[in-house]
């Protein structure tokens, strides 16, 4: 399944441009960072982050379906997926909870999940003239079948992609505003 879920990924991948930054990258980790910029004020971006369903592509889910994602923006609180007959998974849990400001996460993406890795998410949001930005840092290491380095510009295409759907959002959220 791994194997399968790395040629999905590749293959959605291929036609999208990366808005995102392999900062680096190693055999044992690596981070990736990506920012966008929104009309929304930062606490309503703050909302619209944790609004997972909205803005997040079910094709980079385990069920396929955004719908059955949650994200509990509280100490402790789960990004989590429903699985059928009963089933689910934990992505990530909310380490720093800083309301309008920064959430720190933890935990491994997509086929980092069955890997010895654990990762970081630092997602930052500062006041702008126009509204509000927000930066999406990710930082994974271990083992991941020594080849951390070489999932660097998928895991960074990923999340270029969801933070260009969560900007879309924004735009939507600041347009009916």
């Amino acid at each position: 399944m791994k194997s399968g879920l790395l040629l999905v990924l590749a293959s959605l991948l291929a036609a999208s441009p990366a808005a995102a930054e392999v900062k680096s990258s190693s055999g044992n980790g690596f981070e990736v960072e990506s920012r966008i910029d929104t009309a929304l004020p930062p606490a309503a971006l703050y909302r619209a982050f944790g609004d997972l369903p909205r803005w997040w592509s079910g094709d980079h889910s385990y069920s396929g379906k955004a719908a059955n994602l949650s994200l509990e923006l509280k100490p402790g609180g789960c990004w989590c997926e429903s699985l059928p007959n009963g089933g689910g998974v934990e992505h990530m849990r909310v380490a720093y909870v800083e309301p309008g400001k920064r959430l720190v996460l933890t935990g491994s993406l997509g086929p980092l999940l069955a890997e010895a890795t654990t990762g970081v998410m630092q997602v930052a949001i500062e006041p702008t003239a126009a509204g509000s930005s927000l930066v999406l840092n990710y930082r994974a290491a271990g083992f991941a079948n020594g080849g951390a380095g070489k999932l660097a510009p998928l895991v960074d295409q990923v999340l270029a992609i969801q933070a260009k759907r969560l900007a879309a959002y924004a735009e939507d959220l600041a347009i009916r505003r």
